[in-house]
């Protein structure tokens, strides 16, 4: 099984086709042998983008710890500009705090991307989160500025023209942004989160208040076929299909889900009948869906 690499757009970062969300590893209930084994299991099938967040609990500071030893072997992504204590949120000063703090945990003198986590058009209008980065960036402290948000704010962080790359959902159930925002990233990287929909088949009926419940909605509402194949599959090899994406980053914390993904995404891309069928099922009931966050 191979994992394909691409480009980050023209930042000169290749990634891995299929990242690791790293989110779930920030589970503090987690024992550090196990968080060790997935991420070292990963990094030897060929992931080689690991995405975390300043929010994602012992998320970095795991993987500084477990994989600071294997740092020319990954590309690091990490989403930033809240939670440093003695900063307001969404400032530049707490922007540049929230580089140096990463840079700690992760046990790095660089980061690969960082990303503006679900940043607000209108304080990035304002520009000093965006120069923030610039200047981390001019000191060598990252090597590509990103954004990772939806609908309009995204609109905003793409028209402003002062980012290397990008992050928002992409899934069979949300994928608006293949025509409204990949046409207008020309140079620019990718990565798709949420490439499995929260995986809405696993409930039988609405799952009411669950993290899925919009994309289960919408799933049940396209009626799309799954042409003979497991929806999870399915889905993966789906977001692989489409142009402009550098990476899908799928979060987990269990070694044996990580195992399934990779066989599955390593199937390679979708025939292009099953990417026009989904895709036609999602236009056909789209009513106005948003990209979810």
């Amino acid at each position: 099984m191979m994992i394909p690499r691409r480009s980050y757009g023209s930042t000169g970062i290749e990634v891995s086709a299929l990242g690791l969300g790293a989110g779930q590893i920030g589970d503090a209930r987690l024992a550090e042998a196990d968080v060790a084994r997935l991420l070292e299991s990963a990094v030897d099938a060929g992931i080689t983008l690991i995405d975390t967040a300043r929010g994602y609990g012992l998320s970095e500071e795991r993987i500084g710890r477990h994989l600071a030893h294997r740092r020319s072997d990954i590309v690091l992504s990490t989403k930033l500009g809240y939670g440093i204590e003695g900063f307001a949120d969404w400032t530049g000063p707490c922007v540049s705090a929230g580089v140096e703090a990463a840079l700690q945990r992760m046990r790095t003198d660089r980061i690969d991307i960082v990303h503006l986590h679900s940043c607000p058009a209108e304080v990035l209008a304002r520009g000093e989160v965006i120069a923030a980065l610039e200047k981390a960036k001019r000191e060598g402290k990252l090597r590509a500025i990103a954004y990772s948000g939806e609908n309009e704010d995204l609109d905003f962080a793409i028209d402003c023209g002062r980012f290397d790359g990008f992050m928002a959902s992409l899934n069979l159930c949300d994928q608006r942004v293949i025509d409204h925002a990949l046409p207008r990233m020309k140079g620019k990287g990718f990565i798709a989160k949420r490439p499995a929909a929260n995986h809405p088949w696993r409930f039988a009926t609405q799952p009411v208040g669950d993290y899925c419940e919009e994309y289960w909605l919408r799933w049940r509402a396209m009626g799309a076929s799954n042409f003979g194949r497991p929806w999870g599959e399915l889905a993966l090899r789906f977001v692989a299909s489409i142009p402009g994406v550098s990476s899908a980053i799928v979060g987990t914390a269990n070694p044996l889900n990580l195992a399934q993904n990779i066989a599955w995404f390593s199937a390679g891309q979708l025939p292009d009948y099953f990417v026009g069928s989904l895709r036609a099922a999602f236009k056909q009931h789209d009513s106005a869906w948003r990209g979810q966050l």
